[in-house]
């Protein structure tokens, strides 16, 4: 027992009232038709159950440990990636599920904490015996095989999600203003080559981030109706079970995908500040467990954590308002999902995990 008074209560407190908010909108979401709406509701909980044990889990579990199972947790993700290639369900478009019987696991959101314990490993490990360039050539290669997997689902949102975490782990573990550079380019010449791997619906997304008013009743539809959502809130919101948007279906995705919109017109401007003010709390505390990590895999691990769970919030926020394109990629701790919500917990765990160790001062 003496233990749970050991971890970040202040991080933990945050991620508990998200995860609060996140089932009251879905919870909101479903009131126009409840009875239907029941095991989806139901399946939410049991996500956020399975992941809040193993959260603790991991709490608990000296994660020192997992540097040594890292290259065993590589291979076992590749496999699961060509696995969902092979036999996974398509869901609009994207083959990245596998079912079984009424749920469906999404081994990309696991990818995301697999490639960040092993890229920690791999840069902690080799800070001291090879050079920075060694290191960049060493990651490219090893990064390259799951982004490639992922881009054959295809999901574009998620392998920019890891090319993201990649490049930040990277200037962490020691990357200089010149290596950097030649960094970013590489990473704008790759993301331009992958609009070639893109089915044609994911083109029509980036086109209609620049231009969703070309096609209101089709392609565009999904961006407009969100910004008329989250518009529509001002400064108090609808209130929960009002909002126009969700509760009549013009807000396409609303349980995922548009999660942010429904929470913005219903709660309005003091329900996503909120929000904010909950992930900035998160994001202090990952930075602070960061910089007392007793090492540099436990340090690496966080920040690259931290910039999955942030990136993941602009991305998602971002598409909501029509200012990146939608990449169908999960608001964090909010958004229906039992993969994404299950993962991000475990996230949590490994975090809370670092804190625990920590060096005292």
């Amino acid at each position: 027992m003496n233990k749970f008074f050991k971890l970040d209560w202040t991080l933990m407190i945050s991620m508990l009232l998200l995860l609060i908010i996140g089932f009251i909108a879905l919870y909101s979401i479903s009131l126009g038709n409840l009875t239907s709406n029941v095991f989806s509701l139901q399946k939410q909980l049991i996500s956020i159950g399975i992941g809040l044990i193993f959260m603790f889990f991991l709490a608990f579990f000296d994660y020192r440990v997992l540097n040594s199972y890292s290259t065993k947790l590589y291979f076992f993700m590749l496999i699961f990636l060509i696995a969902v290639i092979l036999i996974g369900t398509t869901v609009r478009g994207t083959t990245g599920w596998i079912g079984f019987y009424s749920y469906h696991i999404q081994p990309v959101e696991a990818a995301k904490l697999i490639m960040i314990i092993f890229l920690a490993s791999l840069l902690s490990q080799k800070k001291t015996q090879f050079s920075i360039v060694t290191r960049i050539i060493v990651s490219i290669a090893l990064v390259f095989l799951p982004i490639f997997l992922i881009m054959k689902q295809p999901d574009f949102g998620s392998a920019v999600i890891i090319i993201v975490a990649w490049a930040v782990l990277l200037f962490s573990s020691g990357l200089n203003k010149k290596n950097l550079l030649i960094l970013i380019m590489v990473g704008i010449m790759s993301v331009s080559a992958s609009w070639f791997f893109l089915q044609n619906y994911q083109k029509e997304r980036i086109i209609n981030f620049i231009e969703p008013e070309r096609d209101p009743t089709g392609s565009g539809y999904n961006v407009l109706q969100s910004i008329v959502a989250v518009g529509s809130g001002r400064l108090f919101g609808k209130g929960l079970g009002h909002g126009s948007q969700s509760q009549l279906n013009f807000l396409p995705e609303k349980r995922t995908d548009f999660i942010f919109a429904v929470i913005a017109e219903e709660l309005g401007f003091f329900g996503v500040a909120t929000i904010f003010v909950l992930f900035g709390i998160i994001f202090w505390r990952m930075k602070e467990i960061a910089r007392l990590a007793s090492d540099n895999f436990g340090y690496l691990i966080t920040i690259g954590v931290m910039t999955v769970m942030f990136s993941q919030l602009v991305v998602n926020v971002g598409m909501n308002v029509g200012v990146m394109p939608v990449a169908g990629v999960p608001l964090p701790f909010l958004s229906y999902g039992g993969s994404s919500m299950v993962i991000m917990l475990c996230s949590i765990g490994i975090v809370q995990s670092v804190y625990m160790r920590r060096i005292k001062v």
